[in-house]
């Protein structure tokens, strides 16, 4: 049985610099996020510097959230540079399906080869070739009606990819696993989905992609069940889910971690 809260042990240990195009929805949020959990955030997306700063982070994040030709460039440039050093990065591919401009941006990215491709059974679909329903940033589809796409492309892309939603499942293409942990609040809140990019890029460094992306799950959606304790709702939930971040033990997250083989 995997101990999952040694993954959170060593991140904490790292406490990784990690390079984040997000959108602007997403900055304050995901950069309080990732300080609570122990990683170290850097908002850095100015095409004059990406490729500079993603030479020397130990981490990528790239999301494609507020899309724009300049913010397209510089995306392109980190990604490229991370993949030329080796340094493992994730792609957030927001309502990857829903235009032209978004589809084609997905698909340069995801030919760069993340290291994990991370979305909602919606934009998992969409990525696969599949049809998916969702046409914004929510999923129309199951977490389930994903799982065989998401195989297909972790098998074409030799990405780890994850479908988060009520129940996560994450693959390599060969190995799954359903990630059952989370609250239903979680969405409710603004960005607390593509803070969890974030995470996944910090648990990233120095660790196995597939165990690492696990872990991150399981100790993001146990923060929003220990927030959810005390919440009274949305407002309190984000406070107490940042706090949460910040005081789950690894010895905590080994024990409630609800972890299963696909």
């Amino acid at each position: 049985m995997t101990d999952w809260g040694q993954n959170l042990a060593t991140m904490r240990r790292n406490a990784p610099l990690v390079q984040n195009i997000t959108n602007y929805v997403a900055m304050n949020v995901m950069a309080n996020v990732m300080l609570a959990a122990g990683a170290s955030p850097a908002m850095v997306h100015a095409e004059e510097e990406v490729a500079e700063f993603a030479g020397f982070t130990p981490a990528l994040t790239i999301n494609i959230g507020t899309l724009s030709g300049a913010w397209v460039r510089s995306m392109l440039l980190a990604a490229k540079t991370a993949s030329a050093r080796g340094t493992p990065w994730v792609l957030d591919p927001v309502a990857a399906g829903a235009t032209t401009f978004r589809r084609e941006t997905a698909a340069a990215l995801v030919a760069l080869k993340p290291t994990v491709i991370r979305g909602n059974a919606s934009e998992i679909l969409a990525l696969s070739g599949a049809g998916a329903a969702g046409k914004g940033v929510d999923a129309a589809d199951a977490v389930g009606q994903a799982e065989a796409g998401a195989r297909t492309l972790a098998r074409a892309t030799g990405s780890v990819v994850a479908v988060t939603g009520a129940v996560d499942f994450v693959t390599d293409g060969t190995r799954a696993f359903h990630i059952a942990n989370g609250h239903a609040t979680m969405p409710l809140v603004t960005a607390l989905g593509c803070s969890l990019t974030g995470i996944v890029g910090a648990f990233l460094v120095g660790q196995p992609p597939l165990e690492a992306t696990v872990a991150a799950l399981a100790y993001y959606g146990l923060a929003g069940e220990c927030a959810a304790a005390t919440a009274k709702g949305p407002g309190s939930f984000a406070t107490a889910f940042v706090d949460a971040l910040a005081n789950l033990t690894p010895a905590e997250v080994s024990a409630r971690a609800r972890v299963t083989q696909a």
